[in-house]
């Protein structure tokens, strides 16, 4: 029986439940645990992770087990516990104060606050002794203590002071967009500002570590696609490469870790988060669509595959996460000796040791990840084989240790499902059956759909996070955001409009609850939610887009089905009210730049209307066309303009259009194709 249990035991989050026996008071985010502090006036201890971060465990085990250490946070402060991914609104909230004071955040994130909600000093990870220039974690907290009871005014100027900074941060004043935004020159140079950051050698963009900027890498396949640009295509095709051969993509199991640690992609963080993988899968459809190289089908079977295995729920919805650690050690479940090698693989072992970079010494920290130095064909050139030969020996050896593997002790399973992570490996799913026309791939996104459409609608307000039949928390802009792009993904590859009118109905429930009088951008937090002390905007492609430009995507996207005009004119709002900013900062605007992009070039309407309608749409699905916006229906349908006044017919007739203005219809795949702007991939 454990030692010691506190609240969080009633909670359902895999991360809480984790600290659920800590001798830590925790409470979860809630009233109670402030009105606590204000009857005791005491300052608030706010600790902010999730649960496949690797330091949150590392700072638990230090300082949250230590029953002295808990002794004086009991003793002195109200300890709440909060799920990043379950409340990322208490997250972005105290993430920007801890910004704000450091010019650095990340996660364990703690933040200590008046009883009032209002921050005044936080930092990440604090060891429990002073080293690598941090504060020990004991010394924080009685210099905290000490300052609110003998430093009152000052603590109460600092919390007005970020507070203040909060509100003002959320209040953008960016310049008037200027006339010439959408000319095509601009986009240019927003491409010459992506290259600037592009690692020519290794792939990607910056230093590290290095996370996978999956927008980055989907505005260069359609700027080389459009612009006929070979270097936009090479630089887009050299980051995926290097990641599927790179130590970052788990070369037994398939799926992605988060990222790198180092510029050769080698060394993951080695948690395993829904939502990168499902970026991924839709980069590699891309890919696959516009180049038909079968590495990237590969890479996106096996990534699907990776969160079919172990990412799926029984009733179809997708978990959250898989921990970076196992047996209390950092990637342990993932890494190799080559002793172990050479036992399962016998004579086999040389070469499979050679082709994924497994020594005697290791490749990181005495141990191997598997990685790729050079691709196959080179490879058996080497060998002086055969590459069916050489891929025959590599998949038995993969498929043993991938056996072996699957015996050791497994990451912890994060296992609440979120509406919005769900939402974007929906629209993963649709895009991977246009890039392959598996309908393996359309069957699961609409499994998928079913469930969430069941299991987050609530009775006034969708719900963010599901687990064991409930579901709870309200729905945040980013869940409704990506909700919508993933129904008018779906409705696209199935032709059921009837997700085209959920999506319809859910973007005048944003408009109206997440809606801004001032401006035209979009809250984080819906209107009726009040237990926040500032109600953000976020602008920044992070490691998941911007719901503001997802939705304002959205916005365009739908004006075009149902010809609404006042949801373009919203549209354009947004993306004038960001000005030049996507412009000069692509790569942490990625998505904002993928409709300005869109904006500037037009979108491809197109109309399938006839008896073998649905035939032609996966056709014409399996075609890398930029910017297209496709419909299919056997008849015409009045409710949607562009289905609207076609010619009943039996043959299937294909309207390619723009602003609704068709050009003469067409009755074959290859003669719409030859509509298409002709490029050289």
């Amino acid at each position: 029986m454990a030692k010691h249990t506190n609240r969080l035991i009633h909670e359902s989050s895999p991360y809480l439940l984790q600290h659920a026996h800590n001798p830590v008071d925790w409470y979860p985010w809630s009233d109670e645990a402030f009105e606590r502090a204000v009857r005791e006036d005491k300052p608030v201890l706010v600790s902010i992770g999730y649960s496949a971060c690797h330091w949150c465990h590392v700072m638990e085990r230090e300082s949250f087990e230590n029953e002295e250490v808990a002794a004086l946070m009991n003793e002195h402060f109200i300890n709440i516990k909060v799920d990043r991914e379950e409340r990322p609104d208490v997250d972005h909230v105290y993430m920007d104060a801890v910004q704000a004071l450091s010019e650095s955040g990340g996660w364990p994130l703690n933040v200590f606050l008046t009883p009032d909600r209002r921050p005044f000093y936080g930092g990440t990870y604090f060891p429990p002794r002073r080293a690598h220039n941090r504060a020990a974690w004991p010394e924080v907290l009685l210099a905290m203590s000490k300052a609110y009871r003998e430093q009152r005014a000052e603590v109460e100027q600092q919390a007005q002071t970020l507070t203040d900074h909060l509100r003002s941060s959320n209040s953008f004043g960016l310049s008037a967009a200027p006339p010439d935004l959408l000319d095509a020159s601009r986009i240019d140079t927003a491409f010459q500002n992506i290259m600037k950051q592009a690692d020519r050698e290794w792939g990607g963009f910056g230093r590290a570590p290095k996370f996978p900027q999956t927008f980055s890498i989907q505005f260069l396949l359609q700027y080389a696609h459009t612009r006929n640009n070979p270097e936009a295509l090479g630089q887009a095709l050299l980051s995926l490469d290097k990641m599927i051969e790179g130590g970052i993509y788990d070369q037994l199991g398939g799926g992605f870790a988060r990222y790198s640690t180092d510029a050769e992609w080698l060394a993951p963080h080695f948690e395993k988060m829904l939502y990168d993988n499902a970026l991924l899968v839709g980069n590699l459809a891309d890919a696959y669509l516009l180049t038909r190289n079968e590495t990237y089908r590969t890479a996106l079977e096996e990534t699907i595959a990776f969160a079919e295995r172990e990412l799926l729920h029984p009733e179809g919805g997708f978990y959250s996460a898989l921990d970076a650690d196992s047996e209390g050690e950092e990637g342990r479940f993932y890494v190799w000796t080559k002793a172990e090698v050479d036992e399962l693989l016998g004579d086999a072992a040389p070469l499979f040791c050679r082709y994924y970079d497994i020594t005697e010494g290791g490749n990181w920290e005495g141990h191997n990840i598997l990685r790729i130095l050079q691709p196959l064909d080179d490879f058996a050139a080497a060998e002086g084989r055969t590459v069916a030969e050489v891929a025959g020996e590599l998949k038995r050896g993969r498929e043993k240790l991938f056996e072996r593997r699957s015996a050791r002790i497994r990451p912890q399973l994060d296992d609440k499902v979120l509406l919005g992570w769900n939402a974007l490996m929906n629209t993963a799913c649709s895009k991977a059956f246009a890039a392959t026309a598996d309908d393996r791939y359309r069957a699961l996104a609409v499994r998928n759909m079913s469930f969430l459409l069941r299991a987050f609608r609530g009775e006034s307000q969708w719900r963010h996070t599901w687990k064991n039949g409930v579901a709870t928390q309200p729905a945040f802009l980013d869940d409704y955001s990506y909700l919508i792009a993933a129904l008018t993904e779906l409705a696209q590859v199935t032709a059921d409009f009837q997700y085209f009118e959920e999506a319809a109905a859910l973007t005048e429930e944003v408009v109206k609850g997440f809606g801004d009088d001032e401006s035209p951008f979009f809250f984080f937090t819906h209107s009726a939610q009040q237990d926040i002390p500032v109600r953000k905007k976020e602008l920044y492609d992070g490691a998941t887009p911007s719901g503001n430009a997802v939705m304002a995507y959205n916005l365009y996207r739908l004006s075009i089905v149902y010809d609404r005009a006042d949801w373009r004119e919203r549209a354009e709002d947004l993306v004038r009210a960001m000005g030049e900013v996507p412009l000069k900062y692509p790569t942490s605007f990625g998505v904002w730049l993928g409709l300005l992009f869109e904006l500037s070039e037009g979108t491809a309407e197109i109309a399938i209307v006839g008896k073998d309608s649905k035939n032609y749409l996966e056709k014409i699905l399996g075609v890398y066309i930029s910017h297209k916006l496709a419909l299919a229906t056997i008849n015409p349908l009045p409710r949607y303009p562009l289905l609207a006044d076609k010619a009943a017919t039996n043959e299937v007739l294909i309207y390619l259009c723009k602003n609704y203005a068709c050009r003469q219809p067409v009755s074959t795949v290859q003669d719409f194709i030859r509509l298409l702007p002709q490029n050289k991939f």
